[in-house]
């Protein structure tokens, strides 16, 4: 059969499935990201024949590009979503997981890399900075529900927040890995450089534009509507729109996209909060969401089929289990200490610090930007991240959030 063919077969095949996953998963309590993973692995084991291939480091244009898509469809729906107003107090605890947290992670498979694995310190930076991320695509299991759900629980609140901050704020640390690699070989690079331009402006700048595109956007749904009746409008697809152009707009400006996206969807969401408009665009963006989240998890099988997990060894995935189930834990409980909610939902937001296809979205870009001498290694250790995660994270994680909906006690959104 033609490849073209049985690609359309599989993506038609999948998105059909995928209809029927939110139902799923309810029922199974496993989370659909671990089905379409073996899916992908099965089709891929039998009929490579007929399949593309999908090693990223042979396709890394591609690779970077679809995860990127993914992600920031992803971030947009994670803000859609969001219905608690930004200030200190009400996002205390995702704030100290993208901090604190995210920070004491690094610290620690940094640690692991160069000291264990014997990693140069670019390399060792690099695989620190790529699993930092909490996963927006793969954690819809864990996060809030449509846009004015009565009750949200701290635990996906938390969960839900942290992976739209974080899957920027990782971004900077992404770039000090490269400038490292660069400053190695003894290429012109800096570290004030790093800080002034990739951490702060970056940052700032993504803030800014994405919050003057949700507060224009927001003007011109919820305001000049009311006055020009020609602007009313109630299609979903706005969201998509919105997405691609706060994103475009602000890596031409040299700031990280997925910063403003998140920022702008947050911004736009709270211009109007109660409108009903908000769940025609969350009901799009989750449905363009799922269907390449099917897409991309087919070829991540694949790639775990097609040696993706090659140059993993036994003190790769003894770090990596480190990671995932001491190092993250513990530093996120950490960084929730002293906060006033159930000590249930602090060991559940720190266990289900899932890892995801931002990973894969970091290392592309990285690895575009400069040579680094343990690629292949960092490679196999993300898919092996990825790949525990879905499976262990796919399991628990609707049980963990079912127990904890029924033993809880739910509270109010703030107004």
């Amino acid at each position: 059969m033609d490849k073209y063919l049985m690609m359309l077969i599989v993506i038609g095949a999948a998105a059909f499935i995928m209809t029927f996953m939110p139902a799923i998963t309810t029922k199974t309590k496993i989370s659909y990201s671990l089905y379409f993973l073996v899916f992908g692995v099965i089709i891929y084991y039998f009929w490579p024949q007929y399949l593309p291939f999908t090693n990223p480091k042979i396709y890394p244009d591609i690779s970077l590009h679809l995860s990127e898509m993914v992600v920031i469809i992803s971030l947009m729906g994670t803000g859609i979503k969001i219905d608690r107003p930004f200030n200190l107090k009400n996002w205390a605890s995702p704030l100290r997981l993208v901090t604190i947290a995210m920070l004491l992670c690094m610290l620690g498979v940094t640690f692991l890399a160069y000291y264990v694995l014997n990693f140069d310190l670019a390399s060792a930076i690099l695989l620190a900075a790529v699993l930092a991320p909490t996963d927006p695509v793969l954690a819809s299991d864990v996060q809030v529900g449509p846009p004015n759900e009565e009750y949200k629980s701290e635990t996906k609140f938390a969960l839900t927040a942290e992976a739209g901050l974080n899957d920027g704020l990782a971004f900077p640390f992404t770039w000090l890995a490269v400038t490292v690699a660069f400053m190695q070989i003894g290429e012109k690079d800096n570290l004030i450089e790093w800080f002034y331009f990739m951490l702060i402006y970056k940052i700032l700048a993504g803030i800014a534009i994405g919050y003057l595109a949700g507060k224009f956007t927001g003007y011109l749904i919820f305001n000049l509507s009311k006055r020009f009746k020609f602007l009313k409008t109630q299609d979903g697809f706005l969201a998509l729109a919105l997405t691609l152009l706060v994103y475009g707009i602000t890596e031409a400006f040299h700031a990280y996209g997925f910063v403003a996206v998140f920022i702008s969807a947050i911004t736009f969401r709270h211009s109007e909060k109660k409108d009903d408009y908000h769940d025609h665009l969350h009901s799009f963006i989750d449905q363009t969401e799922r269907v390449l989240i099917a897409i991309v998890l087919l070829l991540l099988g694949g790639s775990l089929v097609q040696q993706g997990l090659q140059y993993l060894s036994w003190e790769i995935a003894i770090c990596i289990l480190a990671f995932l189930f001491l190092i993250r834990p513990l530093s996120a409980y950490i960084s929730l200490y002293n906060m006033k909610f159930h000590v249930k939902e602090k060991t559940a937001i720190s266990f289900l610090g899932i890892r995801g296809i931002g990973s894969i979205f970091y290392l592309s870009f990285a690895l575009k930007e400069a040579d680094f001498s343990f690629e292949n290694q960092i490679w196999s250790a993300v898919f092996f991240t990825i790949l525990l995660s879905i499976v262990v994270h796919g399991f628990t994680a609707p049980h963990i959030i079912n127990h904890l909906g029924e033993n809880i006690k739910k509270e109010k959104v703030p107004e």
